[in-house]
């Protein structure tokens, strides 16, 4: 694995995953923070070399589980980085629960560990899946993990299971959606409206995704359209 710097103090790595039968990729991201130490964000497992590179950068204090799809290597990243904190969405000490962690993350209030680099909210209303957004202010970059998804034709790492679901029946391939789970268990519409408008007063121009194509332009608009469902 080799870490790609994707914004001033950013860096991302994709990594494969398997969830109901679809084979797809996810994303980790790092950030420096302004105190010197690095926040990382939905893990993946840190291996040795991966450690290394980590380590390259310098410190780890924080770790994010940032949703409730996005913790299972929470632990094999706080075994590389043991004296570093852990932040999980709501959620995920239900899934779970023998877990350690520092605090469970506010709707809207960052943690002071990186309160000066990072907004986040917490996207509500809906019953099966949850997560916090992020924004790293300094390179007006939103950070998210399912509540868009954008997979197509130059996305590697699918297999013929992903591009069914998502040429035919979701009607998602080359388009920007929320996640499947979100698009059936919205049960707060109104709720989930003001959480994203609250995120579409941010100033942002990059979006990090969890499952595939970054966002570097138009963002705003891209995640409008994402999100038109809700936000109308």
């Amino acid at each position: 694995m080799t870490l790609l710097n994707f914004a001033p103090n950013i860096y991302i790595q994709e990594y494969p995953i398997k969830y109901a039968g679809c084979h797809f990729n996810s994303r980790m991201t790092i950030v420096k923070l302004s105190t010197g130490q690095h926040w990382i964000h939905s893990p993946c497992e840190i291996t040795p070399q991966l450690k290394s590179e980590i380590e390259a950068l310098g410190p780890v204090g924080v770790i994010i589980a940032p949703g409730n799809y996005h913790h299972l290597h929470v632990h094999s990243c706080q075994n590389a980085f043991p004296s570093a904190q852990t932040f999980i969405c709501p959620g995920v000490e239900k899934k779970q629960p023998k877990l350690k962690y520092d605090a469970i993350l506010h709707e809207t209030k960052p943690e002071e560990a990186y309160a000066a680099d990072l907004e986040q909210v917490l996207l509500q209303g809906n019953r099966v899946i949850n997560e916090v957004a992020f924004l790293h202010k300094e390179s007006k970059t939103l950070i998210l993990t399912d509540s868009i998804e954008l997979i197509g034709d130059s996305t590697p790492g699918t297999n013929w299971v992903l591009r069914f679901w998502w040429k035919y029946l979701l009607r998602m391939w080359n388009v920007p959606k929320p996640a499947p789970e979100y698009q059936m268990g919205w049960n707060n519409k109104a709720l989930a409206k003001k959480s994203m408008e609250r995120i579409m007063q941010w100033d942002f121009e990059k979006v990090i995704i969890s499952h595939r194509d970054n966002i570097t332009k138009d963002a705003k608009n891209q995640v409008h359209v994402a999100w038109k469902g809700i936000l109308g």
